[in-house]
């Protein structure tokens, strides 16, 4: 019974161990190419392997490496372990070079883990240098090469600005086309029209006005627009107010003016008629109504200018 129990401890034991050996924290160091010439370049890979849960410490990798090889560069990433998922590598590449010749021991870098520290190996980088044929004379330095540079090599390397001058110049070439062949606006200048004088405006719109035939329908606008036209014309005749003014202060401003009294009374009859339609409701016969237009046209034509322009002349026979 009490061997049993030894194996049985033996045995557990032995899984402990290899349990905790298997999971401990594992540091390695290894170069691409452990031999290289002078000023080439090479990478030197760190990395630690350990449980995701654990946490590490990289080592500080200084730029200049055992006096003569440079890190010019470095990289970091994480690697997952495909056989145990509960492991992962994290792996540092470095780039390093060297520019004088001889072996240099890379050293070991330690990892700090919760577990301790994790010491990787060290390697060995061999820098060679070119082989030099002693037995040959020296030659100067050769002087740079002359080379063709052709029409053709030069629009191949600015063929960009080329093709950009020509498609301004063919955008300045079309306008100046459409300008040139576009077709020009004819501008019309219509004459100013005449100036009317006052009693062809006023004879005008008196025929207008009797051709309505608004008194057989509506008398008030009738007479509103015939008053309306009488105004009119005495303000462009004799420049007085004639809007501005009642039908008794028109006659005192046509006082000192020479219209005759049969022309004075014409006019009153007019326009005291059309008072009474306007504001006395006043409905005159028919009859009333044409001669008020018949009135008003023969007082126009009494009092207009003696002197009448040919051209007015040809506008009042039209």
């Amino acid at each position: 019974m009490i061997k049993h129990l030894k194996y049985f401890l033996v045995l557990l034991l032995t899984g402990a161990f290899y349990a905790a050996f298997a999971q401990a924290p594992q540091a390695g160091a290894k170069l691409d190419r452990t031999t290289i010439k002078i000023g080439e370049q090479t990478l030197l890979h760190l990395s630690i392997k350990l449980n995701k849960k654990d946490k590490a410490e990289f080592p500080v990798v200084p730029d200049s490496i055992a006096e003569k090889i440079v890190v010019v560069g470095v990289k970091t990433d994480t690697i997952a372990d495909k056989a145990d998922a509960s492991l992962e590598t994290i792996h540092k590449a470095y780039t390093v070079t060297g520019f004088d010749s001889g072996q240099y021991v890379i050293p070991s870098y330690a990892f700090k883990t919760g577990n301790g520290v994790v010491n990787s190996p060290s390697v060995t980088l061999n820098v060679t240098t070119l082989k030099v044929d002693t037995t040959k004379a020296f030659f100067d330095i050769k002087q740079p090469l002359a080379i063709d540079y052709t029409f053709w090599d030069w629009l191949r390397d600015n063929w960009q600005w080329v093709v950009g001058i020509f498609l301004v110049l063919l955008l300045i070439a079309g306008i100046i086309y459409y300008l040139k062949t576009r077709p020009k606006k004819v501008i019309i200048v219509e004459p100013p029209a005449p100036i009317l004088p006052p009693h062809i405006i006023a004879l005008q719109k008196l025929a207008e006005l009797r051709d309505k035939k608004l008194y057989q329908q509506e008398v008030k606008t009738y007479h509103i627009e015939l008053s309306e036209v009488m105004r009119e014309y005495l303000e462009k005749r004799y420049a007085i107010k004639a809007h501005e003014q009642t039908t008794d202060e028109i006659f005192d401003s046509l006082r000192s003016l020479q219209i005759t009294a049969d022309n004075k009374d014409t006019l009153r009859q007019v326009l005291v008629l059309a008072d009474l339609v306007k504001f006395a409701k006043e409905k005159p016969q028919p009859f009333e109504n044409e001669q008020s237009m018949d009135k008003a046209i023969g007082f126009v034509n009494n009092t207009k200018p003696a002197f009448v322009p040919q051209a007015d002349k040809e506008e009042g026979t039209k």
